[in-house]
């Protein structure tokens, strides 16, 4: 587990990573150069965007990365040799990561972060990196199709009790990027400085013998931030009434009652009847929070249907990544030993591309986003794209503007950036899809972005598979 002061152990990983490791070492490959891309082939959600997410906390856990003395006890006790464990005593990650912000809004096929570096080190870092980069970039994704539905309406993350273990934590810190005001989770509250938020459980009212008892009880306790949860007997009838009771004793007191939370039954006639009789006693001030299996699909219908809610607590859809819970990224490499490489198979989405990349995005003459072009390193405004897999397919440029998406995040084992705080992060990424046009962020059917290859690093991929033809 990871431990946030001290950081992650190698031993997170994957065991042919290590067994991989003693191999490049034992053969006096490890020092070789190498670089690795990391990329997905489909988009989650039927949708056609991912918001990437994670890269900050990779890279600080790249930073710290060390091999306990415990951790090299345990990799004797699996028969790892007693030399490459000695060099592993002294392993730092003293590689390079090139790519894509945080929060940048990136498309299928295309590279997203490049691992530079020696063979063993970019090789061991590879399950750390997925597993941070996928389940992260999920949740965001996730919850910026929530925010979408959600519009101004304040978000909070209620998901703990339902993710993953421990990957709640990254999950809380993913929401808030996606698009989400809060959370629930209070550790992660602490680590990511995330406003907590919360209500009371049905428990709390049912500890009482009267639910009118329960709610004065916790008025008391809380007179400046009371939120009654008003759906343990019967809504309309003992619920809201009480509510209403107690912010009336509230206001005689100089406070108001912050909110009520609707937790069952029909969201959007509820809500409306309790904004009806708030308002009915000058509690108009008064916050609908609803919750209970929320997803985009529901906020939208919600807000379709004019329900006056105010805050929304999104719970199990949004920190599993329902109905996907997983991304496919990859982690390949495209260069080592001074050569281009790839893989290659008899499917060609899965035949991947050679070298050192840079991903160029084109915008339209309205600053939107337009087409995504991948290249290699060095190239500068490639006139045209091709399609990845289908070379009939091409977009030619004609003076469209572009932008260079990949930058040096990591330089020689050390951050090379300034670390934004997780609201910077989220202005940022709700900034970048703002580029992104309607038709690409709708929930039915969005049309897919555009994402090609440059004309020179696709006769690079041709030329290779050529030379390796022998193995067919």
């Amino acid at each position: 587990m990871f431990d946030y002061n001290r950081g992650v152990s190698p031993l997170y990983t994957d065991y042919y990573q290590l067994t991989m490791g003693q191999a490049y070492f034992k053969n006096g490959l490890h020092e070789n150069r190498a670089s690795f891309d990391y990329f997905f082939r489909k988009v989650p959600f039927k949708g056609s965007y991912v918001i990437m997410a994670g890269l900050h906390e990779l890279l600080s856990m790249l930073e710290s990365l060390r091999f306990a003395e415990q951790d090299i006890d345990y990799l004797k006790k699996l028969d790892f040799d007693d030399d490459y464990l000695d060099y592993l005593k002294d392993f730092r990650f003293n590689g390079s990561i090139f790519g894509m912000d945080e929060g940048e809004v990136v498309f299928p096929t295309e590279p997203i972060l490049r691992a530079e570096g020696n063979l063993l080190e970019v090789q061991l870092i590879e399950t750390l990196l997925l597993n941070t980069l996928n389940f992260q970039s999920l949740i965001a994704t996730k919850a910026s199709r929530i925010r979408k539905s959600a519009g101004q309406s304040t978000l909070s993350d209620f998901g703990l009790r339902r993710s993953q273990s421990f990957g709640g934590l990254q999950a809380s810190r993913a929401s808030i990027i996606g698009g989400f005001d809060s959370t629930s989770n209070v550790l992660a509250a602490r680590i990511y400085d995330i406003p907590a938020s919360g209500t009371m459980a049905h428990s709390f009212i049912e500890s009482f013998d009267d639910e009118l008892e329960a709610f004065r009880n916790y008025a008391r306790t809380f007179p400046e931030n009371c939120i009654l949860l008003v759906d343990t007997y019967n809504t309309l009838k003992s619920g809201i009434p009480n509510a209403i009771k107690v912010g009336q004793e509230l206001e005689k007191k100089g406070n108001r009652l912050a909110g009520i939370r609707l937790d069952s039954g029909d969201l959007a006639y509820l809500s409306k009847k309790a904004r009806s009789m708030l308002d009915r006693e000058g509690m108009e001030y008064v916050k609908i929070v609803a919750s209970n299996q929320l997803d985009e699909h529901v906020i939208k219908s919600l807000k379709d249907q004019e329900a006056p809610i105010d805050i929304f607590g999104v719970g199990t859809s949004m920190i599993i990544g329902r109905p996907d819970g997983a991304i496919d990224g990859v982690y390949k490499l495209s260069w080592a030993g001074g050569k281009e490489r790839l893989k290659i198979s008899e499917n060609l989405q899965k035949t991947t591309l050679p070298g050192k990349k840079k991903v160029l995005r084109f915008f339209d003459s309205e600053g939107m986003f337009y087409a995504d072009c991948i290249c290699l390193e060095e190239e500068e405004n490639p006139q045209k794209m091709i399609h990845p897999f289908e070379k009939e397919k091409s977009l030619e440029f004609s003076g469209q503007k572009s932008e260079n998406l990949f930058h040096c995040q990591m330089k020689d084992g050390k951050i090379n950036r300034e670390t934004p705080g997780l609201f910077e992060l989220r202005e940022k990424s709700a900034a970048r899809l703002e580029k992104l046009p309607p038709e690409h962020k709708r929930f039915d059917f969005p049309h897919i972005y555009k994402v090609g290859v440059s004309e020179k690093l696709l006769n690079l991929r041709q030329n290779i598979v050529k030379r390796l033809q022998h193995y067919f």
